[in-house]
């Protein structure tokens, strides 16, 4: 039973990677504390070195659910105009199996009293593997079951702008500029990267001395699929801790080339974030299923680490919100 499942889970998959109809790119919850992750033009943006690592289990317990674990670093160079940032992915959906690293470079000008644009890009390369041997098929004759593991190694290009001040931020990026096709290559499916677009935008507004407030959205754009909408609000206490959630939803609303019986697919995040020493940030959010998962308690979990890079004995000028 556990590989039909297996199965029915890598059908998903094949739709999506092989077709282009679906998100490629892994999705994270705390991404708005990490906007490299999105975003090429935000490396160096902190102005201190940071290291960020993410662990994700999606639909937990659920058979050939999506793990992903991220690792990125990036710092400023030249008096805050240059951002350098280098990262790591490693993603498992049912038999196929993502591995990536991305080096990232953005220019930083400054635009007004304090505003600053970033203009980055991202190059790296990911191996795409499948291993057909958690697989049965359901018929014996199936060309595209294949034996043993398929491995396909790809360029990746990433491309992006980000503007802020001290209290706003907007940015909108291009992810898998090649738009390599990746599985066509091997013979086993029509299957190539499309292109991911990423708009984001957000602000802080103080509410009081210990109290501030942070809205921000996100549009993510792909050929093929709904377009994806997450509405984010979340309030800061004490410069210490973050309280607050997340709404992700999609719509078909200017796409009328989608099948009709796509369903929507809601989503609410809680998300608690915690500077344990003034250096050190700890975040988990807990995503829970409005729909299609929602009676199966297949709900996903999420544990960030942060770490700014900062010398022991120097305070830091801004821990930078966004």
């Amino acid at each position: 039973m556990g590989k039909l499942l297996q199965v029915a889970v890598f059908c998903v998959f094949a739709m999506g990677i092989m077709e282009g109809h679906a998100q490629q790119l892994p999705q994270f919850s705390q991404y708005i504390f990490n906007g490299l992750s999105i975003n090429p033009g935000y490396a160096g943006y902190k102005e201190e070195g940071y290291i960020q690592s993410t662990y994700r289990s999606q639909w937990a317990n659920f058979p050939g659910a999506p793990k992903t674990m991220s690792l990125s670093a990036d710092f400023s160079a030249n008096e805050g105009t240059m951002g350098f940032g280098v990262s790591f992915l490693h993603d498992e959906l049912g038999p196929s199996k993502t591995i990536g690293a991305m080096l990232t470079y953005a220019y930083r000008i400054q635009v007004g009293y304090d505003g600053f644009l970033g203009l980055g890009i991202s190059a790296g390369v990911s191996d795409y593997q499948i291993d057909f041997n958690m697989l049965e098929a359901v018929h014996e004759d199936d060309e595209l079951i294949r034996e043993g593991v398929v491995n396909v190694l790809d360029p990746n290009l990433n491309l992006g702008l980000f503007y802020h001040t001290s209290n706003f931020y907007a940015g909108i990026s291009a992810y898998n500029v090649i738009n390599n096709k990746v599985f066509e290559k091997q013979g086993i499916g029509r299957g190539y990267q499309a292109f991911h677009f990423y708009l984001t935008a957000g602000g802080l507004v103080p509410l009081s001395d210990n109290l501030s407030f942070k809205p921000s959205f996100l549009v993510k754009e792909v050929k093929g699929a709904p377009t994806n909408i997450d509405l984010n609000a979340l309030f800061l206490f004490y410069d210490r801790l973050w309280l607050g959630g997340s709404y992700r939803t999609n719509t078909k609303a200017w796409k009328s080339n989608l099948q009709e019986n796509l369903s929507n697919r809601n989503a609410v995040a809680l998300i608690v974030e915690i500077f344990a020493v003034e250096n050190f940030r700890v975040g988990y959010a807990y995503d829970v299923n409005m729909n299609v998962l929602q009676n199966k308690r297949h709900n996903s979990h999420e544990i960030s680490l942060g770490y700014y890079l900062s010398p022991k004995k120097v305070k830091m000028r801004n821990q930078r919100w966004f």
